[in-house]
């Protein structure tokens, strides 16, 4: 498990493919690796890795599967990259986040950004069928980062995250451009109640649910706002 409290930046120092795997070498900063052993959980933007070398006392290697390329953004990564890395968390340590698991849910792409005083706002456009965990003020993790979403349209299939300026230091969102590809993992609390509340009404209103979902499309509704309650009791 991790709280998605980014605890510092790696740059790729070393890749080798191999037949349906990737091996990264990733270069920390100092301290980083202190007490880190082999087969010890890493999250590296947002997905979960297994230390498989330690190199020195500060560059370790990672294996990723083909699935894990194809679903992350680690396919794209290249010598120099730079991500977000976080150790798992210890039995007792503080949530400064929100738990994650460190795996993936979808890539999303950084549609705009906009720069108010002080602060740093992405806008992040979402696959249609995972909107309807996305909910303002609700959780979000991206590229492993635990954040709060600001203001989320389903209907244009977007959400918003502001940054200040201390994430932008911690982290490396500063460094993306419109048209990045993200690392997503919903919150999963929020997901087990959207889908217990559309499995509930699919059970009980059977061969009516879609004219309700048509009733409530016409009233510019959904059946996932029906999963507001989510978004009230995080306020």
């Amino acid at each position: 498990m991790f709280t998605g409290i980014v605890q510092g930046i790696a740059q790729v120092a070393a890749l080798t493919d191999r037949p349906g795997l990737r091996s990264f070498t990733l270069a920390f900063a100092p301290g980083f690796c202190e007490g880190l052993e082999i087969g010890a959980s890493v999250a590296c933007d947002g997905v979960c890795l297994t230390v498989t070398r330690l190199v020195d006392a500060n560059q370790a290697e990672f294996d990723v599967m083909q699935q894990s390329l194809a679903l992350t953004t680690l396919a794209g990564l290249q010598l120099g990259s730079r991500i977000n890395v976080e150790r798992a968390a210890r039995d007792g340590a503080e949530i400064g986040g929100h738990p994650l698991s460190g795996h993936v849910d979808f890539m999303a792409t950084l549609a705009s950004i906009r720069r108010p005083e002080n602060n740093h706002v992405l806008r992040i456009q979402v696959p249609a069928p995972w909107m309807r965990y996305i909910f303002s003020k609700g959780y979000i993790a991206i590229n492993g980062a635990s954040l709060t979403v600001a203001e989320a349209d389903r209907k244009a299939g977007w959400f918003e995250v502001w940054l200040i300026p201390e994430t932008l230091r911690a982290t490396t969102f500063g460094e993306k451009a419109e048209g990045a590809a993200l690392n997503i993992e919903i919150e999963r609390q929020t997901q087990v109640f959207v889908d217990t509340v559309r499995d509930a009404l699919e059970e009980k209103l059977g061969p009516l649910l879609p004219a309700l979902e048509k009733l409530l499309a016409a009233q510019g509704q959904s059946l996932d706002a029906l999963a507001e309650p989510v978004k009230l009791a995080k306020s």
